[in-house]
């Protein structure tokens, strides 16, 4: 008898934490602003649309993600995020003009809270390359030389 409670509190974490699970997909959105920063940088503002993938509902408190050629930062909170819907965020970018985009996604790491008050990091990959930002911030750069 006392092996089956066991198996049944295990079972019961195992479920609970399969709930809380976190899965995010992240993809850039509009830019609501391009400007020349420093000499050969580019300066955007924008959004980031995020889809709730997993199974509860979250709160994005924070967004990162940095390469030689480009640097993310979270700007705000995003109100709650359930399940199966979508999102967004305020986002500042930062591209440098003389490293052309690169090819390959720029990781982004995420820190959520689900509603059982737990803060969870996330990673995702955000494709730059042949994005509205990208053709906004190749012509900004032109621009500027």
């Amino acid at each position: 008898m006392l092996g089956g409670v066991g198996v049944n509190v295990l079972r019961d974490s195992r479920d609970q934490r399969e709930r809380r699970a976190v899965s995010l997909v992240a993809m850039p959105a509009s830019a609501t602003g391009v400007s020349g920063g420093s000499p050969g940088r580019v300066q955007l503002h924008g959004r980031l649309v995020l889809v709730n993938a997993g199974s509860a509902p979250i709160t994005v408190h924070a967004a990162t993600g940095q390469r030689p050629d480009a640097r993310i930062r979270h700007t705000g909170q995003s109100g709650l995020i359930a399940p199966g819907s979508t999102g967004s965020i305020d986002v500042e970018v930062r591209f440098d003009c003389s490293i052309p985009i690169e090819g390959e996604p720029l990781s982004m790491r995420f820190s959520v809270e689900t509603d059982d008050h737990q803060d969870r990091e996330v990673h995702y990959p955000v494709a730059l390359l042949n994005t509205s930002w990208h053709r906004d911030v190749a012509q900004t750069c032109e621009y500027l030389r």
